[in-house]
């Protein structure tokens, strides 16, 4: 019994240091924080090409001040370290408080009494892309979130409203007050919303992995469709005529999805299908995020059946999980972990520790993937993001309007896709909170974030 439980405790301790000990170490409630802190002077956040984005000065005098660089333009991912801690200030404070210097300079500083020099976090994000996507969403109520294409690392993760972090003690009661418009929120990876038509990604690949072809598919839009007492309505009351799943992809069907959703998928398939994208799923971004949800099972009825197979009903998904999908399409099925941190390095530019994105596996058929690429290429060839098509390289996407809060008509726009450029590619997905009637769609910024950032 004794030998057991002290293999126990061996067998813990070793997952304790390998799992949990750096989440404990960025605790606010560790207290070491505060001795680190004494005796370190904080390091630096910097791009993916060393721009500073956030670093700690020092006067004459020894007071320390920690500087924004970007002011408001990486609010919620930099975070702040005033008045409390947030963002990648908050969750890797243990690692900006320890250093990695020489060690003959850490000796010398200890003897002269002088602080140490923390380590610096070198993250993911594109200061170009990120400026170009923040100045697109133009204050609106939103996010942008772009990853590298071929990896997953996150380039921008745009989120507004926001807040100037250099003047967070000063703005704090405001930025508080109700009707701020939640400016801590990350949208991109916190904000929780109906997905509209993106969904309809998830639903063509249940039906394509069902029956393995959709040259059997066909469907008369007549503008409405009714099942179980309940009727859908397309958008706007168009009518589509005959489509094939690649047309109804295109034009954004919901009379066809919701046709797939209840007639000709078995009555898990779309839980199935979800649960392998890891919808109800725990991601470890590095930073505080929430859970894509969704709730379909076998006792559901037509109506919510047929408004989940495009994106209304009860799921609710963040951007960066509609993200996820998009790049697991584009990767041919394979879908990686999102982070937003490349390495951290010593003072003196050492490599300490490299991070890379976590592969969650095959989560699409290669052969799906491939088929949905095309039904996506043709959304911005001929379908609701034709806009693309004005562009000198390939994208491909999906568009989508998701009503909320009905009895006042507002909607959420989205779009998510990728380009196919061959060399640098990204994925980019939008969403417009309380998007007007008239105004610019989501489609059209991420269209003119591309033609910014590829110039």
């Amino acid at each position: 019994m004794f030998l057991s439980l002290f293999l126990a405790m061996i067998i813990y301790m070793i997952y304790f240091q390998t799992n949990e000990s750096e989440e404990l170490l960025n605790s606010p409630y560790n207290n070491r924080k505060d001795a680190a802190a004494e005796s370190v002077i904080r390091g630096s956040i910097l791009a993916n090409d060393g721009t500073i984005l956030a670093s700690t000065s020092v006067d004459e005098e020894g007071n320390e001040v920690r500087n924004y660089s970007y002011n408001n333009l990486f609010a919620q991912v930099v975070g702040y370290s005033d008045y409390g801690n947030a963002g990648l200030e908050a969750t890797q404070n243990t690692t900006l408080l320890t250093s990695h210097e020489n060690i003959a300079d850490q000796v010398q500083k200890e003897l002269n009494n002088v602080k140490r020099n923390g380590d610096d976090l070198v993250t993911s994000l594109d200061v170009h892309l990120q400026s170009v996507a923040y100045d697109v969403l133009g204050g609106r109520k939103g996010a942008v979130v772009a990853l590298d294409a071929d990896t997953g690392k996150v380039l921008a993760c745009v989120s507004q409203p926001d807040f100037n972090p250099n003047t967070i003690s000063e703005d704090w009661e405001d930025l508080n007050l109700e009707g701020s418009g939640s400016p801590f929120l990350n949208r991109g990876i916190q904000g929780l919303y109906e997905p509209g038509s993106t969904f309809k990604m998830v639903t063509a690949i249940a039906y394509l992995e069902q029956y393995g072809t959709d040259s059997d598919f066909y469907f008369d839009c007549t503008g409405e469709y009714t099942q179980g007492g309940y009727t859908m309505h397309c958008s706007h009351n168009a009518v589509h005529g005959g489509q094939s799943l690649a047309d109804a992809f295109a034009n954004s069907c919901n009379c066809a999805f919701s046709y797939i959703a209840t007639e000709l998928l078995d009555e898990d398939a779309l839980a199935k299908t979800a649960e392998r994208l890891h919808f109800n799923g725990d991601f470890d971004f590095g930073l505080p995020s929430n859970d894509s949800v969704f709730s379909l099972d076998k006792t559901t009825k037509d109506g919510l059946t047929m408004q989940t197979a495009i994106g209304q009903g009860e799921t609710l998904m963040t951007p960066m999980h509609i993200a996820m999908i998009t790049d697991a399409v584009y990767n041919n099925g394979t879908m990686y972990e999102p982070k937003f941190i490349n390495q951290v390095q010593s003072a003196d530019n050492t490599v300490v520790k490299t991070v890379e994105c976590k592969e969650l596996g095959q989560v699409i058929d290669p052969e799906i993937a491939q088929i949905l690429k095309g039904y996506m290429q043709g959304v911005c060839e001929y379908g609701t993001a034709a806009q693309m098509a004005s562009l000198p390289y390939g994208v491909c996407g999906k568009t989508g309007t998701a009503e909320y809060a009905n009895d006042q008509g507002y909607v959420h726009s989205w779009f998510t896709g990728f380009t196919t450029t061959c060399e640098n590619d990204i994925v980019i997905t939008v969403v417009i909170e309380e998007a007007v009637e008239g105004d610019a769609t989501a489609a059209d910024l991420a269209a003119a974030i591309l033609s910014e950032y590829y110039g």
